[in-house]
């Protein structure tokens, strides 16, 4: 019966407990279920094998009361022909037989409260098989998830929060800086060239004056030439 000790033991075992205390819970829950097919084939076998012998005492009871009822027909039979040592001598193999009866009842009895137990505790560990096996991957689930928040929860816990938002600050701040500086050097361009207009419209307004002075005083110039050659004649 040391194997019913150890199904006694799994069946009051807490999975999740187990799972907990486990370095690797997904490999724990597999070997679980491994274990409690592995038990359930063993004590199938054993309650095969109970059940066998159950039969076996069913049968020599039933030979037994058989004999016994033969023995007290030859009885009557050998009392009948007035034969009365015949039939003390029948007589005495239906005691024996009597014996046989009453011990093999007390056998086939205790054998058939044994099988009924194994019976009883198979199918208390089929039952657990079937809730760990529809556990399963509920559990090995929640494994894969708690892995996932323990990771992220060390990849955060190592990083120094503070200090990097600081650097995305300087960083936004440079880029402010930057995009400030590109807006002032546009400006001052723009500038530039409003005041390279000016100097251009303000030097063809003297180019034009001193275009201006030079046809007056050729036009002068000319006009005083025929003046002259007209007072000459």
């Amino acid at each position: 019966m040391g194997i019913f000790s150890r199904i006694g033991d799994v069946l009051k075992a807490n999975i999740n407990d187990m799972i907990d205390r486990a370095e690797d819970p997904e490999k724990m829950v597999k070997q679980i279920i491994i274990d409690l097919q592995k038990d359930v084939r063993t004590s199938t076998e054993a309650l095969g094998k109970a059940m066998a012998s159950q039969r076996i005492a069913e049968r020599q009871h039933q030979q037994a009361v058989s004999s016994a009822a033969s023995w007290e027909s030859k009885a009557k039979a050998a009392l009948a022909a007035g034969d009365t040592e015949m039939a003390k001598k029948a007589l005495s193999y239906k005691v024996k037989a009597d014996a046989d009866v009453e011990s093999t009842a007390q056998m086939l009895e205790t054998i058939t409260t044994q099988t009924e137990a194994i019976r009883d505790q198979v199918e208390a560990l089929k039952a657990k098989l079937d809730e760990a096996k529809s556990r399963q991957s509920m559990l090995i689930a929640r494994s894969q998830m708690a892995k996932t928040q323990k990771n992220l929860a060390q990849s955060m816990g190592g990083m120094d929060a503070t200090a990097a938002l600081d650097k995305f600050s300087r960083m936004e701040e440079k880029i402010e800086r930057e995009e400030a500086e590109a807006a002032a050097f546009a400006e001052i361009a723009g500038g530039s060239s409003d005041m390279k207009s000016f100097e251009e419209l303000e030097n063809d307004a003297k180019v034009d004056a001193e275009l201006q002075r030079l046809m007056a005083e050729m036009s002068g110039m000319g006009t005083a030439g025929t003046s002259t050659e007209g007072g000459a004649v």
